[in-house]
């Protein structure tokens, strides 16, 4: 597929703070956007980048109605040599079809939408901050459009891509954060959508998120939905401990979502010798060693945070520290190893970055 590119008359660049620790996360736009379109009688077509515009949709919309949506979230970055790097964004685009295929939307070309994004990219490259720790965020988005009012699969959609610079997504940056452990609400349960990167997955999760932030807490560490025993993850982020030098995470079963991250995170740590575990965790299990010193560390992983060291968690009416709520040196090792990696400043294994300006 020819994938046609639409210039918009002016640019909104001016709009930005002049300085790009003020970018904040998911606030700018940029001029641009890649638009596809799928109909059952002629599959996806019509790829273009055009000027970045509402969508039309129709009041009855089914993604409006029966929540058939899905997404992905992935950066590029202006990195060594003035150079554009993207991070496993393959990885980002595999999952994101296998979203679809969870939600009974119509597979995508992967090789079209990734060569739109690309291409995106490269066109509001002037939008790419050169902080450090700044990136363009990608947003892939797959949404139902038919104008129908029953529950079935639509036979209509957009797939769109929007960008737009950013900087930390926690306020407290890379300190530590601190979490509040839920038994009042869950996240997903085995054979629902926790899997899947769904929009339904975070429209679920804002109550308990409202009032862990109330409470004076960053996010939300979720417990399994039947025993409420075992930790899984937080609201954005999958979770690693390390207990008693093993680094634990939960495995995937079906309600905790395939990080691109977390799987960098996993092959990183084995290849520095560490002991890494996917397994089942019991929140008496982490409650206890923050309570002992056997827990020296847990933190968070995400494409929009990279990592999140935690400090402290919330469990019971009871604040536990983790080593005293200071940062550890994994998760100072993993941030600074990854964000080096992206910005193409150290060797990564192959694969994983791609420098798309040349």
């Amino acid at each position: 597929m020819d994938i046609p590119i639409t210039r918009a008359e002016t640019s909104r660049i001016g709009s930005l703070p002049d300085d790009e620790s003020r970018l904040g996360f998911g606030q700018h736009f940029t001029d641009h956007m890649f638009l596809m379109r799928y109909e059952t009688s002629r599959g996806w077509h019509d790829p273009a980048i055009v000027p970045r515009r509402p969508l039309e949709l129709d009041p009855a919309a089914m993604v409006l109605h029966y929540g058939q949506a899905v997404f992905e979230g992935l950066k590029a970055y202006r990195g060594k040599d003035e150079g554009i790097y993207l991070f496993r964004h393959t990885k980002n685009l595999e999952r994101l079809l296998r979203s679809c295929d969870r939600l009974e939307i119509p597979a995508f070309p992967l090789d079209v939408v990734e060569e739109g994004l690309k291409k995106l990219v490269l066109l509001d490259r002037d939008w790419i901050p050169r902080t450090k720790g700044t990136a363009l965020y990608i947003r892939p988005t797959v949404v139902a459009i038919d104008p129908f009012l029953g529950v079935r699969p639509s036979n209509t959609y957009y797939l769109f891509i929007i960008v737009g610079p950013v900087g930390a997504y926690y306020p407290e940056g890379f300190n530590p954060v601190k979490i509040w452990v839920s038994e009042k609400y869950v996240r997903a349960v085995r054979g629902g959508v926790g899997e899947a990167k769904c929009a339904g997955n975070y429209a679920s999760s804002l109550k308990a998120q409202m009032e862990a932030r109330k409470a004076g807490y960053t996010q939300v560490l979720w417990l399994d939905a039947l025993e409420l025993k075992y930790v899984e993850e937080v609201g954005t982020m999958n979770m690693f401990f390390v207990l008693d030098d093993e680094v634990i995470t939960s495995p995937l079963t079906g309600s905790i979502l395939p990080g691109v991250t977390r799987d960098a995170v996993i092959h990183l740590c084995r290849s520095w010798g560490l002991t890494v575990t996917e397994r089942q965790l019991s929140i008496d299990e982490v409650v206890k060693g923050a309570r002992t010193g056997a827990l020296t560390e847990a933190f968070g992983s995400g494409t929009a945070a990279i990592i999140s060291p935690v400090g402290f968690i919330h469990y019971r009416k009871v604040e536990h520290a983790i080593s005293g709520g200071k940062l550890g040196k994994l998760s100072r090792r993993l941030y600074d190893s990854l964000l080096d990696m992206q910005y193409g400043h150290a060797p990564a294994p192959e694969g994983w970055v791609q420098r798309i300006d040349l």
